[in-house]
């Protein structure tokens, strides 16, 4: 590995819009045209390869990349010598499996059916872990026809919604079998360099900015305990003198969920004029 870090990014898909959205709020310098393959950010000593998310596991793994964006169901299938750094917090998706309605099908009497799957090696070793056995039918996407095309008996896929099984007249049925996100990779021979530090600081940094709004608010002196009760801050609350006699400005940071409530409350401890902001980045 050389001083420059060399990270795959997904290439299209939704995985590739926020990957990329996350990349920009973090500071890094990102494609302008979709059919580039290549960003160099000299700034930050970054190399950024845009490739199929299935694909991504394999080229960290393998160690011609250092590390990489991809899915946590993605980087389990491909078996790939990487392990996951960070979860993300986007591209959240949940693997189950999916009969015909109403189908007389359910996860005691499933050995010996055809599982139609994008994914047979997560739906192996599923199977091995619950001591059973079925004939994986692989197919590249869409595997949602397959019982209508008589293919399968049933279906093992990522859902999110759960809107494409129902129009295809499926539903899902057993446990989840994996709870899958956005998450950055290494390969398991990885050597730390400054260049990786900082990019998880700053991962790190706007995943917590996701979590908080700062805010502000006029107080009068005597309301400015109840209303820093309200909203302390980590390390308390930045306090300043306004121009009007016996008032303060107070600005603080808080968690985004539960906002709203907050500015109900400080309205009815006495603050005015109360103002939230929200924050890109952010290092705790």
């Amino acid at each position: 590995m050389t001083d420059v870090l060399k990270i795959a990014v997904p290439n299209k898909g939704a995985l590739a819009e926020n990957a990329t959205a996350m990349l920009k709020a973090a500071g890094y310098h990102q494609r302008r045209d979709v059919k580039d393959l290549v960003q160099i950010d000299e700034a930050n000593g970054i190399e950024f390869y845009y490739l199929r998310p299935r694909d991504i596991a394999v080229y960290v793994g393998e160690g011609t990349l250092d590390v990489g964006i991809t899915g946590r169901d993605m980087l389990l299938e491909s078996s790939a010598h990487a392990s996951e750094v960070l979860a993300l917090g986007f591209g959240g998706t949940r693997f189950r499996f999916a009969r015909r309605v109403g189908a007389d099908i359910d996860p005691e009497n499933i050995a010996g059916l055809r599982i139609a799957t994008s994914y047979p090696g997560l739906v192996q070793r599923y199977l091995e872990s619950k001591g059973t056995t079925a004939r994986l039918i692989g197919l590249d996407g869409a595997v949602e026809s397959a019982i209508r095309l008589g293919v399968a008996d049933m279906i093992a896929d990522v859902v999110e919604t759960g809107s494409t099984l129902k129009k295809a007249g499926l539903e899902v049925f057993g446990e989840v079998l994996l709870e899958s996100e956005a998450i950055l990779i290494e390969g398991n021979n990885h050597q730390s360099i400054p260049a990786m530090e900082l990019l998880l600081a700053r991962l790190n940094g706007v995943m917590v900015a996701r979590d908080y709004v700062l805010v502000d608010f006029d107080a009068p002196e005597d309301a400015l305990e109840a209303t820093t009760m309200l909203a302390p801050g980590l390390e308390g609350p930045t306090v300043s003198p306004l121009a009007k006699p016996g008032w303060v400005a107070v600005r603080t940071l808080v968690p985004r969920k539960g906002h709203q409530g907050l500015m109900d409350e400080l309205s009815r401890a006495g603050a005015r004029a109360i103002l939230v902001t929200q924050v890109s980045a952010a290092r705790l």
